[in-house]
This record gives C-alpha cells, structure tokens and sequence, in this order.
C-alpha cells in the first residue's frame, strides 16, 4: 500500500464537503431572487422555495443512502458521471412556465422551482453525506460525525456571503456563472477524494463500512428512535420557517432576511454535531429559559413591533435549534447507520417545511403554526441535569412541595400582573421584566415537562394570545397564499380597517354618507388624492385610470362619471373582500372598474402602449415592498403602460426601507421627471401620512398637479441612488432606516 493510501485524508474530504455545502446554500437566496420577478415578494414564496429545498435534500441523502450500497468503484463511476451530465443544465437559470392560476401558487411555486435547479441541487445536495461515507472507509479515519458540523458550517457560510457580499456585487447572470465555477470545481474535489479512497485495497476495509462478509450487519433501528429523530428534525425547521414568515411580512422580501433565520438553522447543526461538545451543552441549557421567556409571545398578532421582538425571536430560534439537534446528536446511531439517520433526519426536516409552507397557509386563519411549534419544541426539549432539581438535589416529599407551591404562587401572581400589564400602553418594559421573572421561577416545573408547557401556553394567552383566540374565533382573519388580512370595526369612529400582517393597508367609514370617502393613506393632501380627485382636470377626455394593488379600494372613491378604471391585484382573497360586502368602494363608488387578477407586472406587459393617464403603483405585502415592482424592468412595464403625457404616482411610504434614491437613480437614467408629495395630516383625523411620487415624462405636468391643488405643496427627490435596481442587481442594504427597528415610525 503506497504512503498516500495510509492516510486518512480529512483535510480534502473536509474541503469537499465546504465547498459542496457552500454551493448548495448559495444557490437557495440566488435562486428565489432570480424567480422574484415570476413569483413576486409574499413571504411564502421563501417557505415554497424552502419547501422544495427540503425535499431535494431528501432527495439527495436517499440517492446517497443507495449508492453507498453499491461496490465502491461503481459508486464512483456513476456518481462522476451523473456529476459530469449535470454540467448541462448550467449556468443556474429558470424554466419558461405559464404563470400560476389564481389560488394555485402553493403548488405552482413548488413545481416552478424544483424544474428549474432540481438536478443540480439534487446532486450537490447528496454530496455531503457520500463524502462523509467515503471518508469512514478509512480504517484510521475515526468518526465522521464532525464532517457533518463542517458541511453546516458550509452552508452558513454560503448562505451569509450572498446578501452580504455576492447580491451587492454581482450582477444575477455573473452570480449563476461564479456558480457554475464552483460546480465544476466540486466535480475536480469529488474525483480527488475518489482517488484517495480507491487506493485502498480490499483487505484494508475493515472498518466502519467493511463488506457484510467481515462486519456483522447492525442491528435494525426501532421506529420509536426513528420517529424521535423525525420530531427532532421537523421541529426545528418548521420554526425556522415561521420565523422568517414574520421577518419577510413586515419588513423585505430580501435574501438578506430570508437567510438570517435559516443561517441560525444551519448554526444551530455546527454547535450540535461538534466534537467539542461543552458550547452545545451550555446553549441548551439556556433553551429552557428561552422558551418560557420569549415563547410567551408567540400568539401575539398585534402591536408587537420594533428591534426587540425581532431579535428575541431569533434568539429563541437558535437556542431551541440547539438544543433539539443536540438531542438529535445524542441519540445517534452508530456510524455504519450514518446515511440512514441523515436520511430520517432530511425526511423529518421535509416535514417540518411540509407543515409550515404548505399545510399551514391552507388551514389556518393565522400562523398558528408558529406557536404549535414551539410548544412542540418544549415538549421535546433535551432533559438538563441542573434542572432536574427534585433528583439531584434530594429533598423530602414536604419540601419539594412547599417549593412547588411557593414558586407556583409567586408565578400565578406574576401571570396575573402581566395580564394586568398588557391592558395598557407604553408598558412594554414591564412586560418585559415580569416575563423574565416567570421564565425563571418557571424552571422549577422543568422536571414535570407537562406541568411547565402547561405554563407556556397561558404566558402565550396572556401576552396576547386571548385576542388572537378570540379573531379567529369571530372570523375576522382571511389567510392566502399571499398573507393574513384582518379586517376590524371601530364602532366609536364608525370605521372599518383593513390590515395586512400588522401594517393599515385601508379603511373605509361605514357611515351611509361616507361610504365613498377614501381614508387611510389616501386623504385629500395625499398625492395620490391630488392626482386622482383631478382626475378629469389633468385629462378633459374620458381619463384612463389604473392602480396597482387593490387594498380596501380607497381610490376607487375618486371615481368620477366619464372615468375609465382599471385595478390590479394579485390576490383572490383581497378581491374578495371587496366583491362580498366587506369593503364596498368598488361597489358603491366605481361600480364600472374593471379588475385585472394577477401579479400587476405580468398584467400590465400585456395591456397595450399607452392605455393609462394615471397609473398608481400601490402594492405592499404588510410593510414589505414587492422587489420585482421596484427594478428597471418593472418601471420599463409601467412607462409602456402610460400615456406619452400620462402620470405615474409611486407610493413609497415604509418604516424600514428608503425607497426614494432608488427612485431618483430610475428617473435620472431614463431622463423622467419627478416630484414628492409628503403629506402629514393633522392629528386626530382619519387619514395617515404618506409619501407619494410623480413620475412624468413631460415637466408640464408636474406643474398642472401644482395647479390643480395650488395649496399642496411638492418637493425634488432626494440624490439618487448610484445605479438603478434590476432584476439582475438589486441590494437595500445602503438604504435600511436601521434607527426605526427601535420601535413603531
């Protein structure tokens, strides 16, 4: 045996599995970025793409169970040769697909994705596991445990170098290029870690994986353990996708945010499967506290905003990611089972994103997948010595129950209290401090795992969840594929809101004399009230009309005799709304509008040249902006869509995200003109402020929107961004308003 073949090479197969796992992270942000124009920006379009990511890992790791059973040169032969035909389908790109039918996004999206990069994911996703079955063929290779941290550490590294280096630098076609460079890449290391393995001659397999006739075959797993490894695996990816749910709803559809939650997944996997095993110990020993302490707002589904909660939320994520996988790491099998437990252990991860993308949006009003997974989560949280208080502490039955009976007072009473507290405004540290105090005193019940869930579910009814209980109850929510809308009424200001996620997307009076009154976003000194109440001022002849984004149908109350309306919208539940009764404005205020349902950029590219006066451009995903409407592209729709002399209105108001310089490097590159109506209604009335811009191709009519509201003033955009959005190449890093995480703007 030469001296090459003596050794166990880890270092290769160490740098084999990074590179694979880098790409295969790397590909998931650019991929759904690409497809954003096709599929636009609703937070589950992220779940979907997720979805299918799963699934093709489950994919891969059965491809990799099987093959692993074939004599090891065979394995090799067809394993390079499937790699090699796969440079075919590359670079990375999209399939030509018929847009979805309304209603059927929550398979179409699935299929989208999985027919563009399926076997090229499929078979990087089955690198890592064969890597690691290769690499224990080594009879001095030791476990390959570790290798498994190493291919995590891969995947976190990948998925954080594309919002923050990758996006900002690199146009998407250069993106799907630098990919296919790295792809060609892993082919050369997969070869080279074949080579090293195929000097060893047959004498020399003895260890973990010799042949059947030198090791004993081992002894089958129960389905009680694999089911336990399933619970473990869903668990944790079911609440990694909830929590990007709610990231992605109330700020961007950005990879920047898709990613931070699936990065503290991945993370999580590094701490677990670590030889060093103190970090993951500590971590999840803290996971207990976590859950009681910031678990408790999990039903909350209004009035919590700001840095805070965001931040608690994901703290909560890593902790209990930790823990889960740890205990998935501790019940291990032994390493000839390697591919079968990474195979049960994709497949209850596949699950996981089953539910939460997939059967969630389909069956519940609200995410109440989100506060199901984390009670699932402290019913399957490792067990903790230090908390295990009764056993390792002895006390007599008499003292274990004047503790129980003490703490559990103490907690009654802090339970109560933060009930009291929740009542009111402007107590958001209070109920911060005493949720603290209950977490802790809650670590007493942690021996009695059903005693202390038990205390978590009325921490989550108290911090909000009873209000939550009750809108689902009453049947005031309506959740799509798009989002969760909730409609109230406020019987002292007779006034019906409309809300999206947490973010006011319109109100209608329901006073009979009102009924046409737009509010909201659209009072009279916005700037969508100056262009469209002067509608048939600014075009004497039969005006166009055309928003974008339907919401409660607010504009739709400037509808004058004469006029032409066309409405855009994206999702069947929002025109519900206003076709049974709940919003009335297209019924009562512009009975004649004629609604086009699809995603508005897709629509409108079919509309002829030049058939809208006045186009608003309207649509938001709770305080999300839809990328795909904000690039070159999109604005070169709308342009075609406008009359020569025609006005676009951009509605740009957002508490997260500057918009103005990315608008201002549009119309300077295109040679428009533009203007910005900021309007801040007086206080105490029912309108909102909102910032709205003009975009025309003619400076007259700049001027005549000045003319016809003389007493609405009109200001010049800011500077403008360095380079325009595309669908190619578009980052929001630059232009985050960090300072209003802080709190409600």
């Amino acid at each position: 045996m030469s001296a090459a073949a003596t050794r166990p090479a880890r270092s290769l197969f160490v740098v084999t599995i990074l590179t694979g796992s880098f790409l295969l992270f790397l590909i998931q942000p650019m991929v759904a970025r690409m497809a954003l124009p096709r599929l636009g920006g609703a937070p589950n379009v992220w779940n979907s793409a997720m979805l299918v990511y799963q699934a093709l890992l489950l994919a891969g790791y059965w491809y990799a169970h099987r093959l692993s059973r074939l004599p090891f040169k065979r394995q090799t032969r067809l394993h390079l040769a499937l790699y090699a035909v796969a440079l075919l389908a590359l670079p990375v790109g999209l399939v030509e697909m018929d847009p979805p039918r309304p209603g059927m996004e929550v398979f179409w999206v699935p299929a989208f994705l999985a027919l563009s990069i399926g076997p090229v994911f499929f078979l990087v996703s089955s690198q890592a596991p064969l890597m690691q079955r290769w690499f224990a063929r080594h009879p001095q290779a030791g476990e390959p445990w570790a290798l498994y941290a190493a291919s995590n550490l891969g995947s976190f590294a990948g998925l954080i170098a594309y919002p923050l280096l990758v996006e900002p630098l690199l146009p998407l076609r250069a993106q799907a290029w630098l990919w296919s460079a790295g792809y060609a890449l892993l082919l050369g290391l997969i070869w080279l870690s074949a080579r090293a393995r195929s000097r060893l001659p047959e004498p020399a397999l003895a260890g973990a994986f010799a042949p059947a006739a030198a090791v004993a075959a081992p002894d089958p797993i129960p389905a009680r353990r694999k089911a336990l490894w399933i619970a473990l695996a869903a668990v944790p990816s079911g609440l990694m996708l909830s929590t990007t749910t709610h990231l992605t709803t109330d700020i961007f559809a950005m990879p920047l945010l898709w990613v931070i939650p699936l990065g503290i997944y991945l993370l999580s996997f590094v701490i677990a499967f670590a030889e060093q095993r103190m970090t993951a110990r500590v971590i999840s020993a803290l996971a207990w506290p976590a859950v009681l302490g910031i678990g408790g707002l999990a039903m909350v589904s209004q009035g919590s905003n700001g840095l805070l909660p965001v931040i608690a939320a994901l703290a909560m994520l890593f902790f209990v990611c930790t823990a889960l996988h740890t205990r998935l790491y501790d019940c291990r099998p032994a390493a000839e089972q390697l591919t079968t437990f990474y195979l049960v252990m994709s497949a209850g991860g596949v699950l996981g994103g089953l539910f939460t993308a997939l059967i969630a949006p389909l069956v519940f009003d609200w995410v109440w997948e989100h506060p199901l997974l984390v009670l699932a989560a402290a019913l399957l949280l490792p067990r903790q010595g230090w908390l295990n208080w009764p056993h390792t502490k002895p006390l007599e039955r008499e003292a274990r129950l004047l503790v129980i009976g003490v703490a559990g007072a103490a907690i009654g009473l802090m339970v109560w209290q933060l009930y009291q507290t929740n009542q009111y405004e402007g107590t958001e540290t209070a109920r911060w401090v005493l949720s603290g105090g209950i977490a802790l005193l809650g670590l007493v019940l942690v021996p009695w795992r059903w005693a202390a869930a038990g205390l978590l579910v009325t921490v989550m009814l108290v911090q909000g969840g009873f209000q939550t209980v009750q809108d689902s109850r009453d049947g005031i929510r309506t959740r799509s594929y798009f989002g969760i809308y909730t409609v109230r009424d406020y019987a002292s200001g007779g006034i019906r809101t409309l809300a999206h996620g947490t973010t006011l997307h319109g109100q209608q009076s329901t006073e009979a004399t009102a009924k046409c009154l737009p509010l909201s976003y659209y009072g009279p000194g916005s700037g969508a009230a100056i262009g469209f109440a002067n509608a048939s001022r600014l075009f004497p002849v039969r005006p166009r009309l055309g928003v974008v984004g339907l919401g409660t149908g607010s504009l739709t109350g400037y509808a004058r005799p004469g006029q032409s309306w066309t409405v855009f919208e994206i999702d069947q539940a929002v025109l519900n709304l206003s076709r049974n009764g709940t919003f009335t404005y297209l019924r009562d205020c512009a009975p004649q509008t004629r609604v086009v349902l699809g995603d508005a950029r897709i629509e409108l590219g079919r509309v002829r040249a030049g058939s809208f006066d006045l186009l608003a451009i309207d649509a938001f995903s709770s305080d999300s902006i839809p990328l795909h409407l904000f690039t070159d592209e999109a604005f070169g729709v709308y342009l075609d869509a406008l009359a020569p002399r025609g006005i676009l209105l951009v509605h740009i108001s957002n508490r997260f995200i500057d918009l103005e310089p990315a608008l201002a490097a549009e119309v300077r590159a295109r040679g428009l003109h533009a203007a910005v109506r900021e309007d801040e209604p007086p206080p105490g009335t029912q309108w909102t402020p909102s910032t709205w811009v003009a975009v025309v191709r003619d400076p007259d009519q700049l001027a005549a929107l000045e003319r016809v509201a003389p007493a609405m003033a009109w200001r010049k955009l800011k500077p403008p961004a360095s380079r325009v959005w595309s669908d190619d190449h578009a980052s929001i890093l630059p232009y985050v308003t960090w300072a209003n995480f802080l709190g409600r703007q």
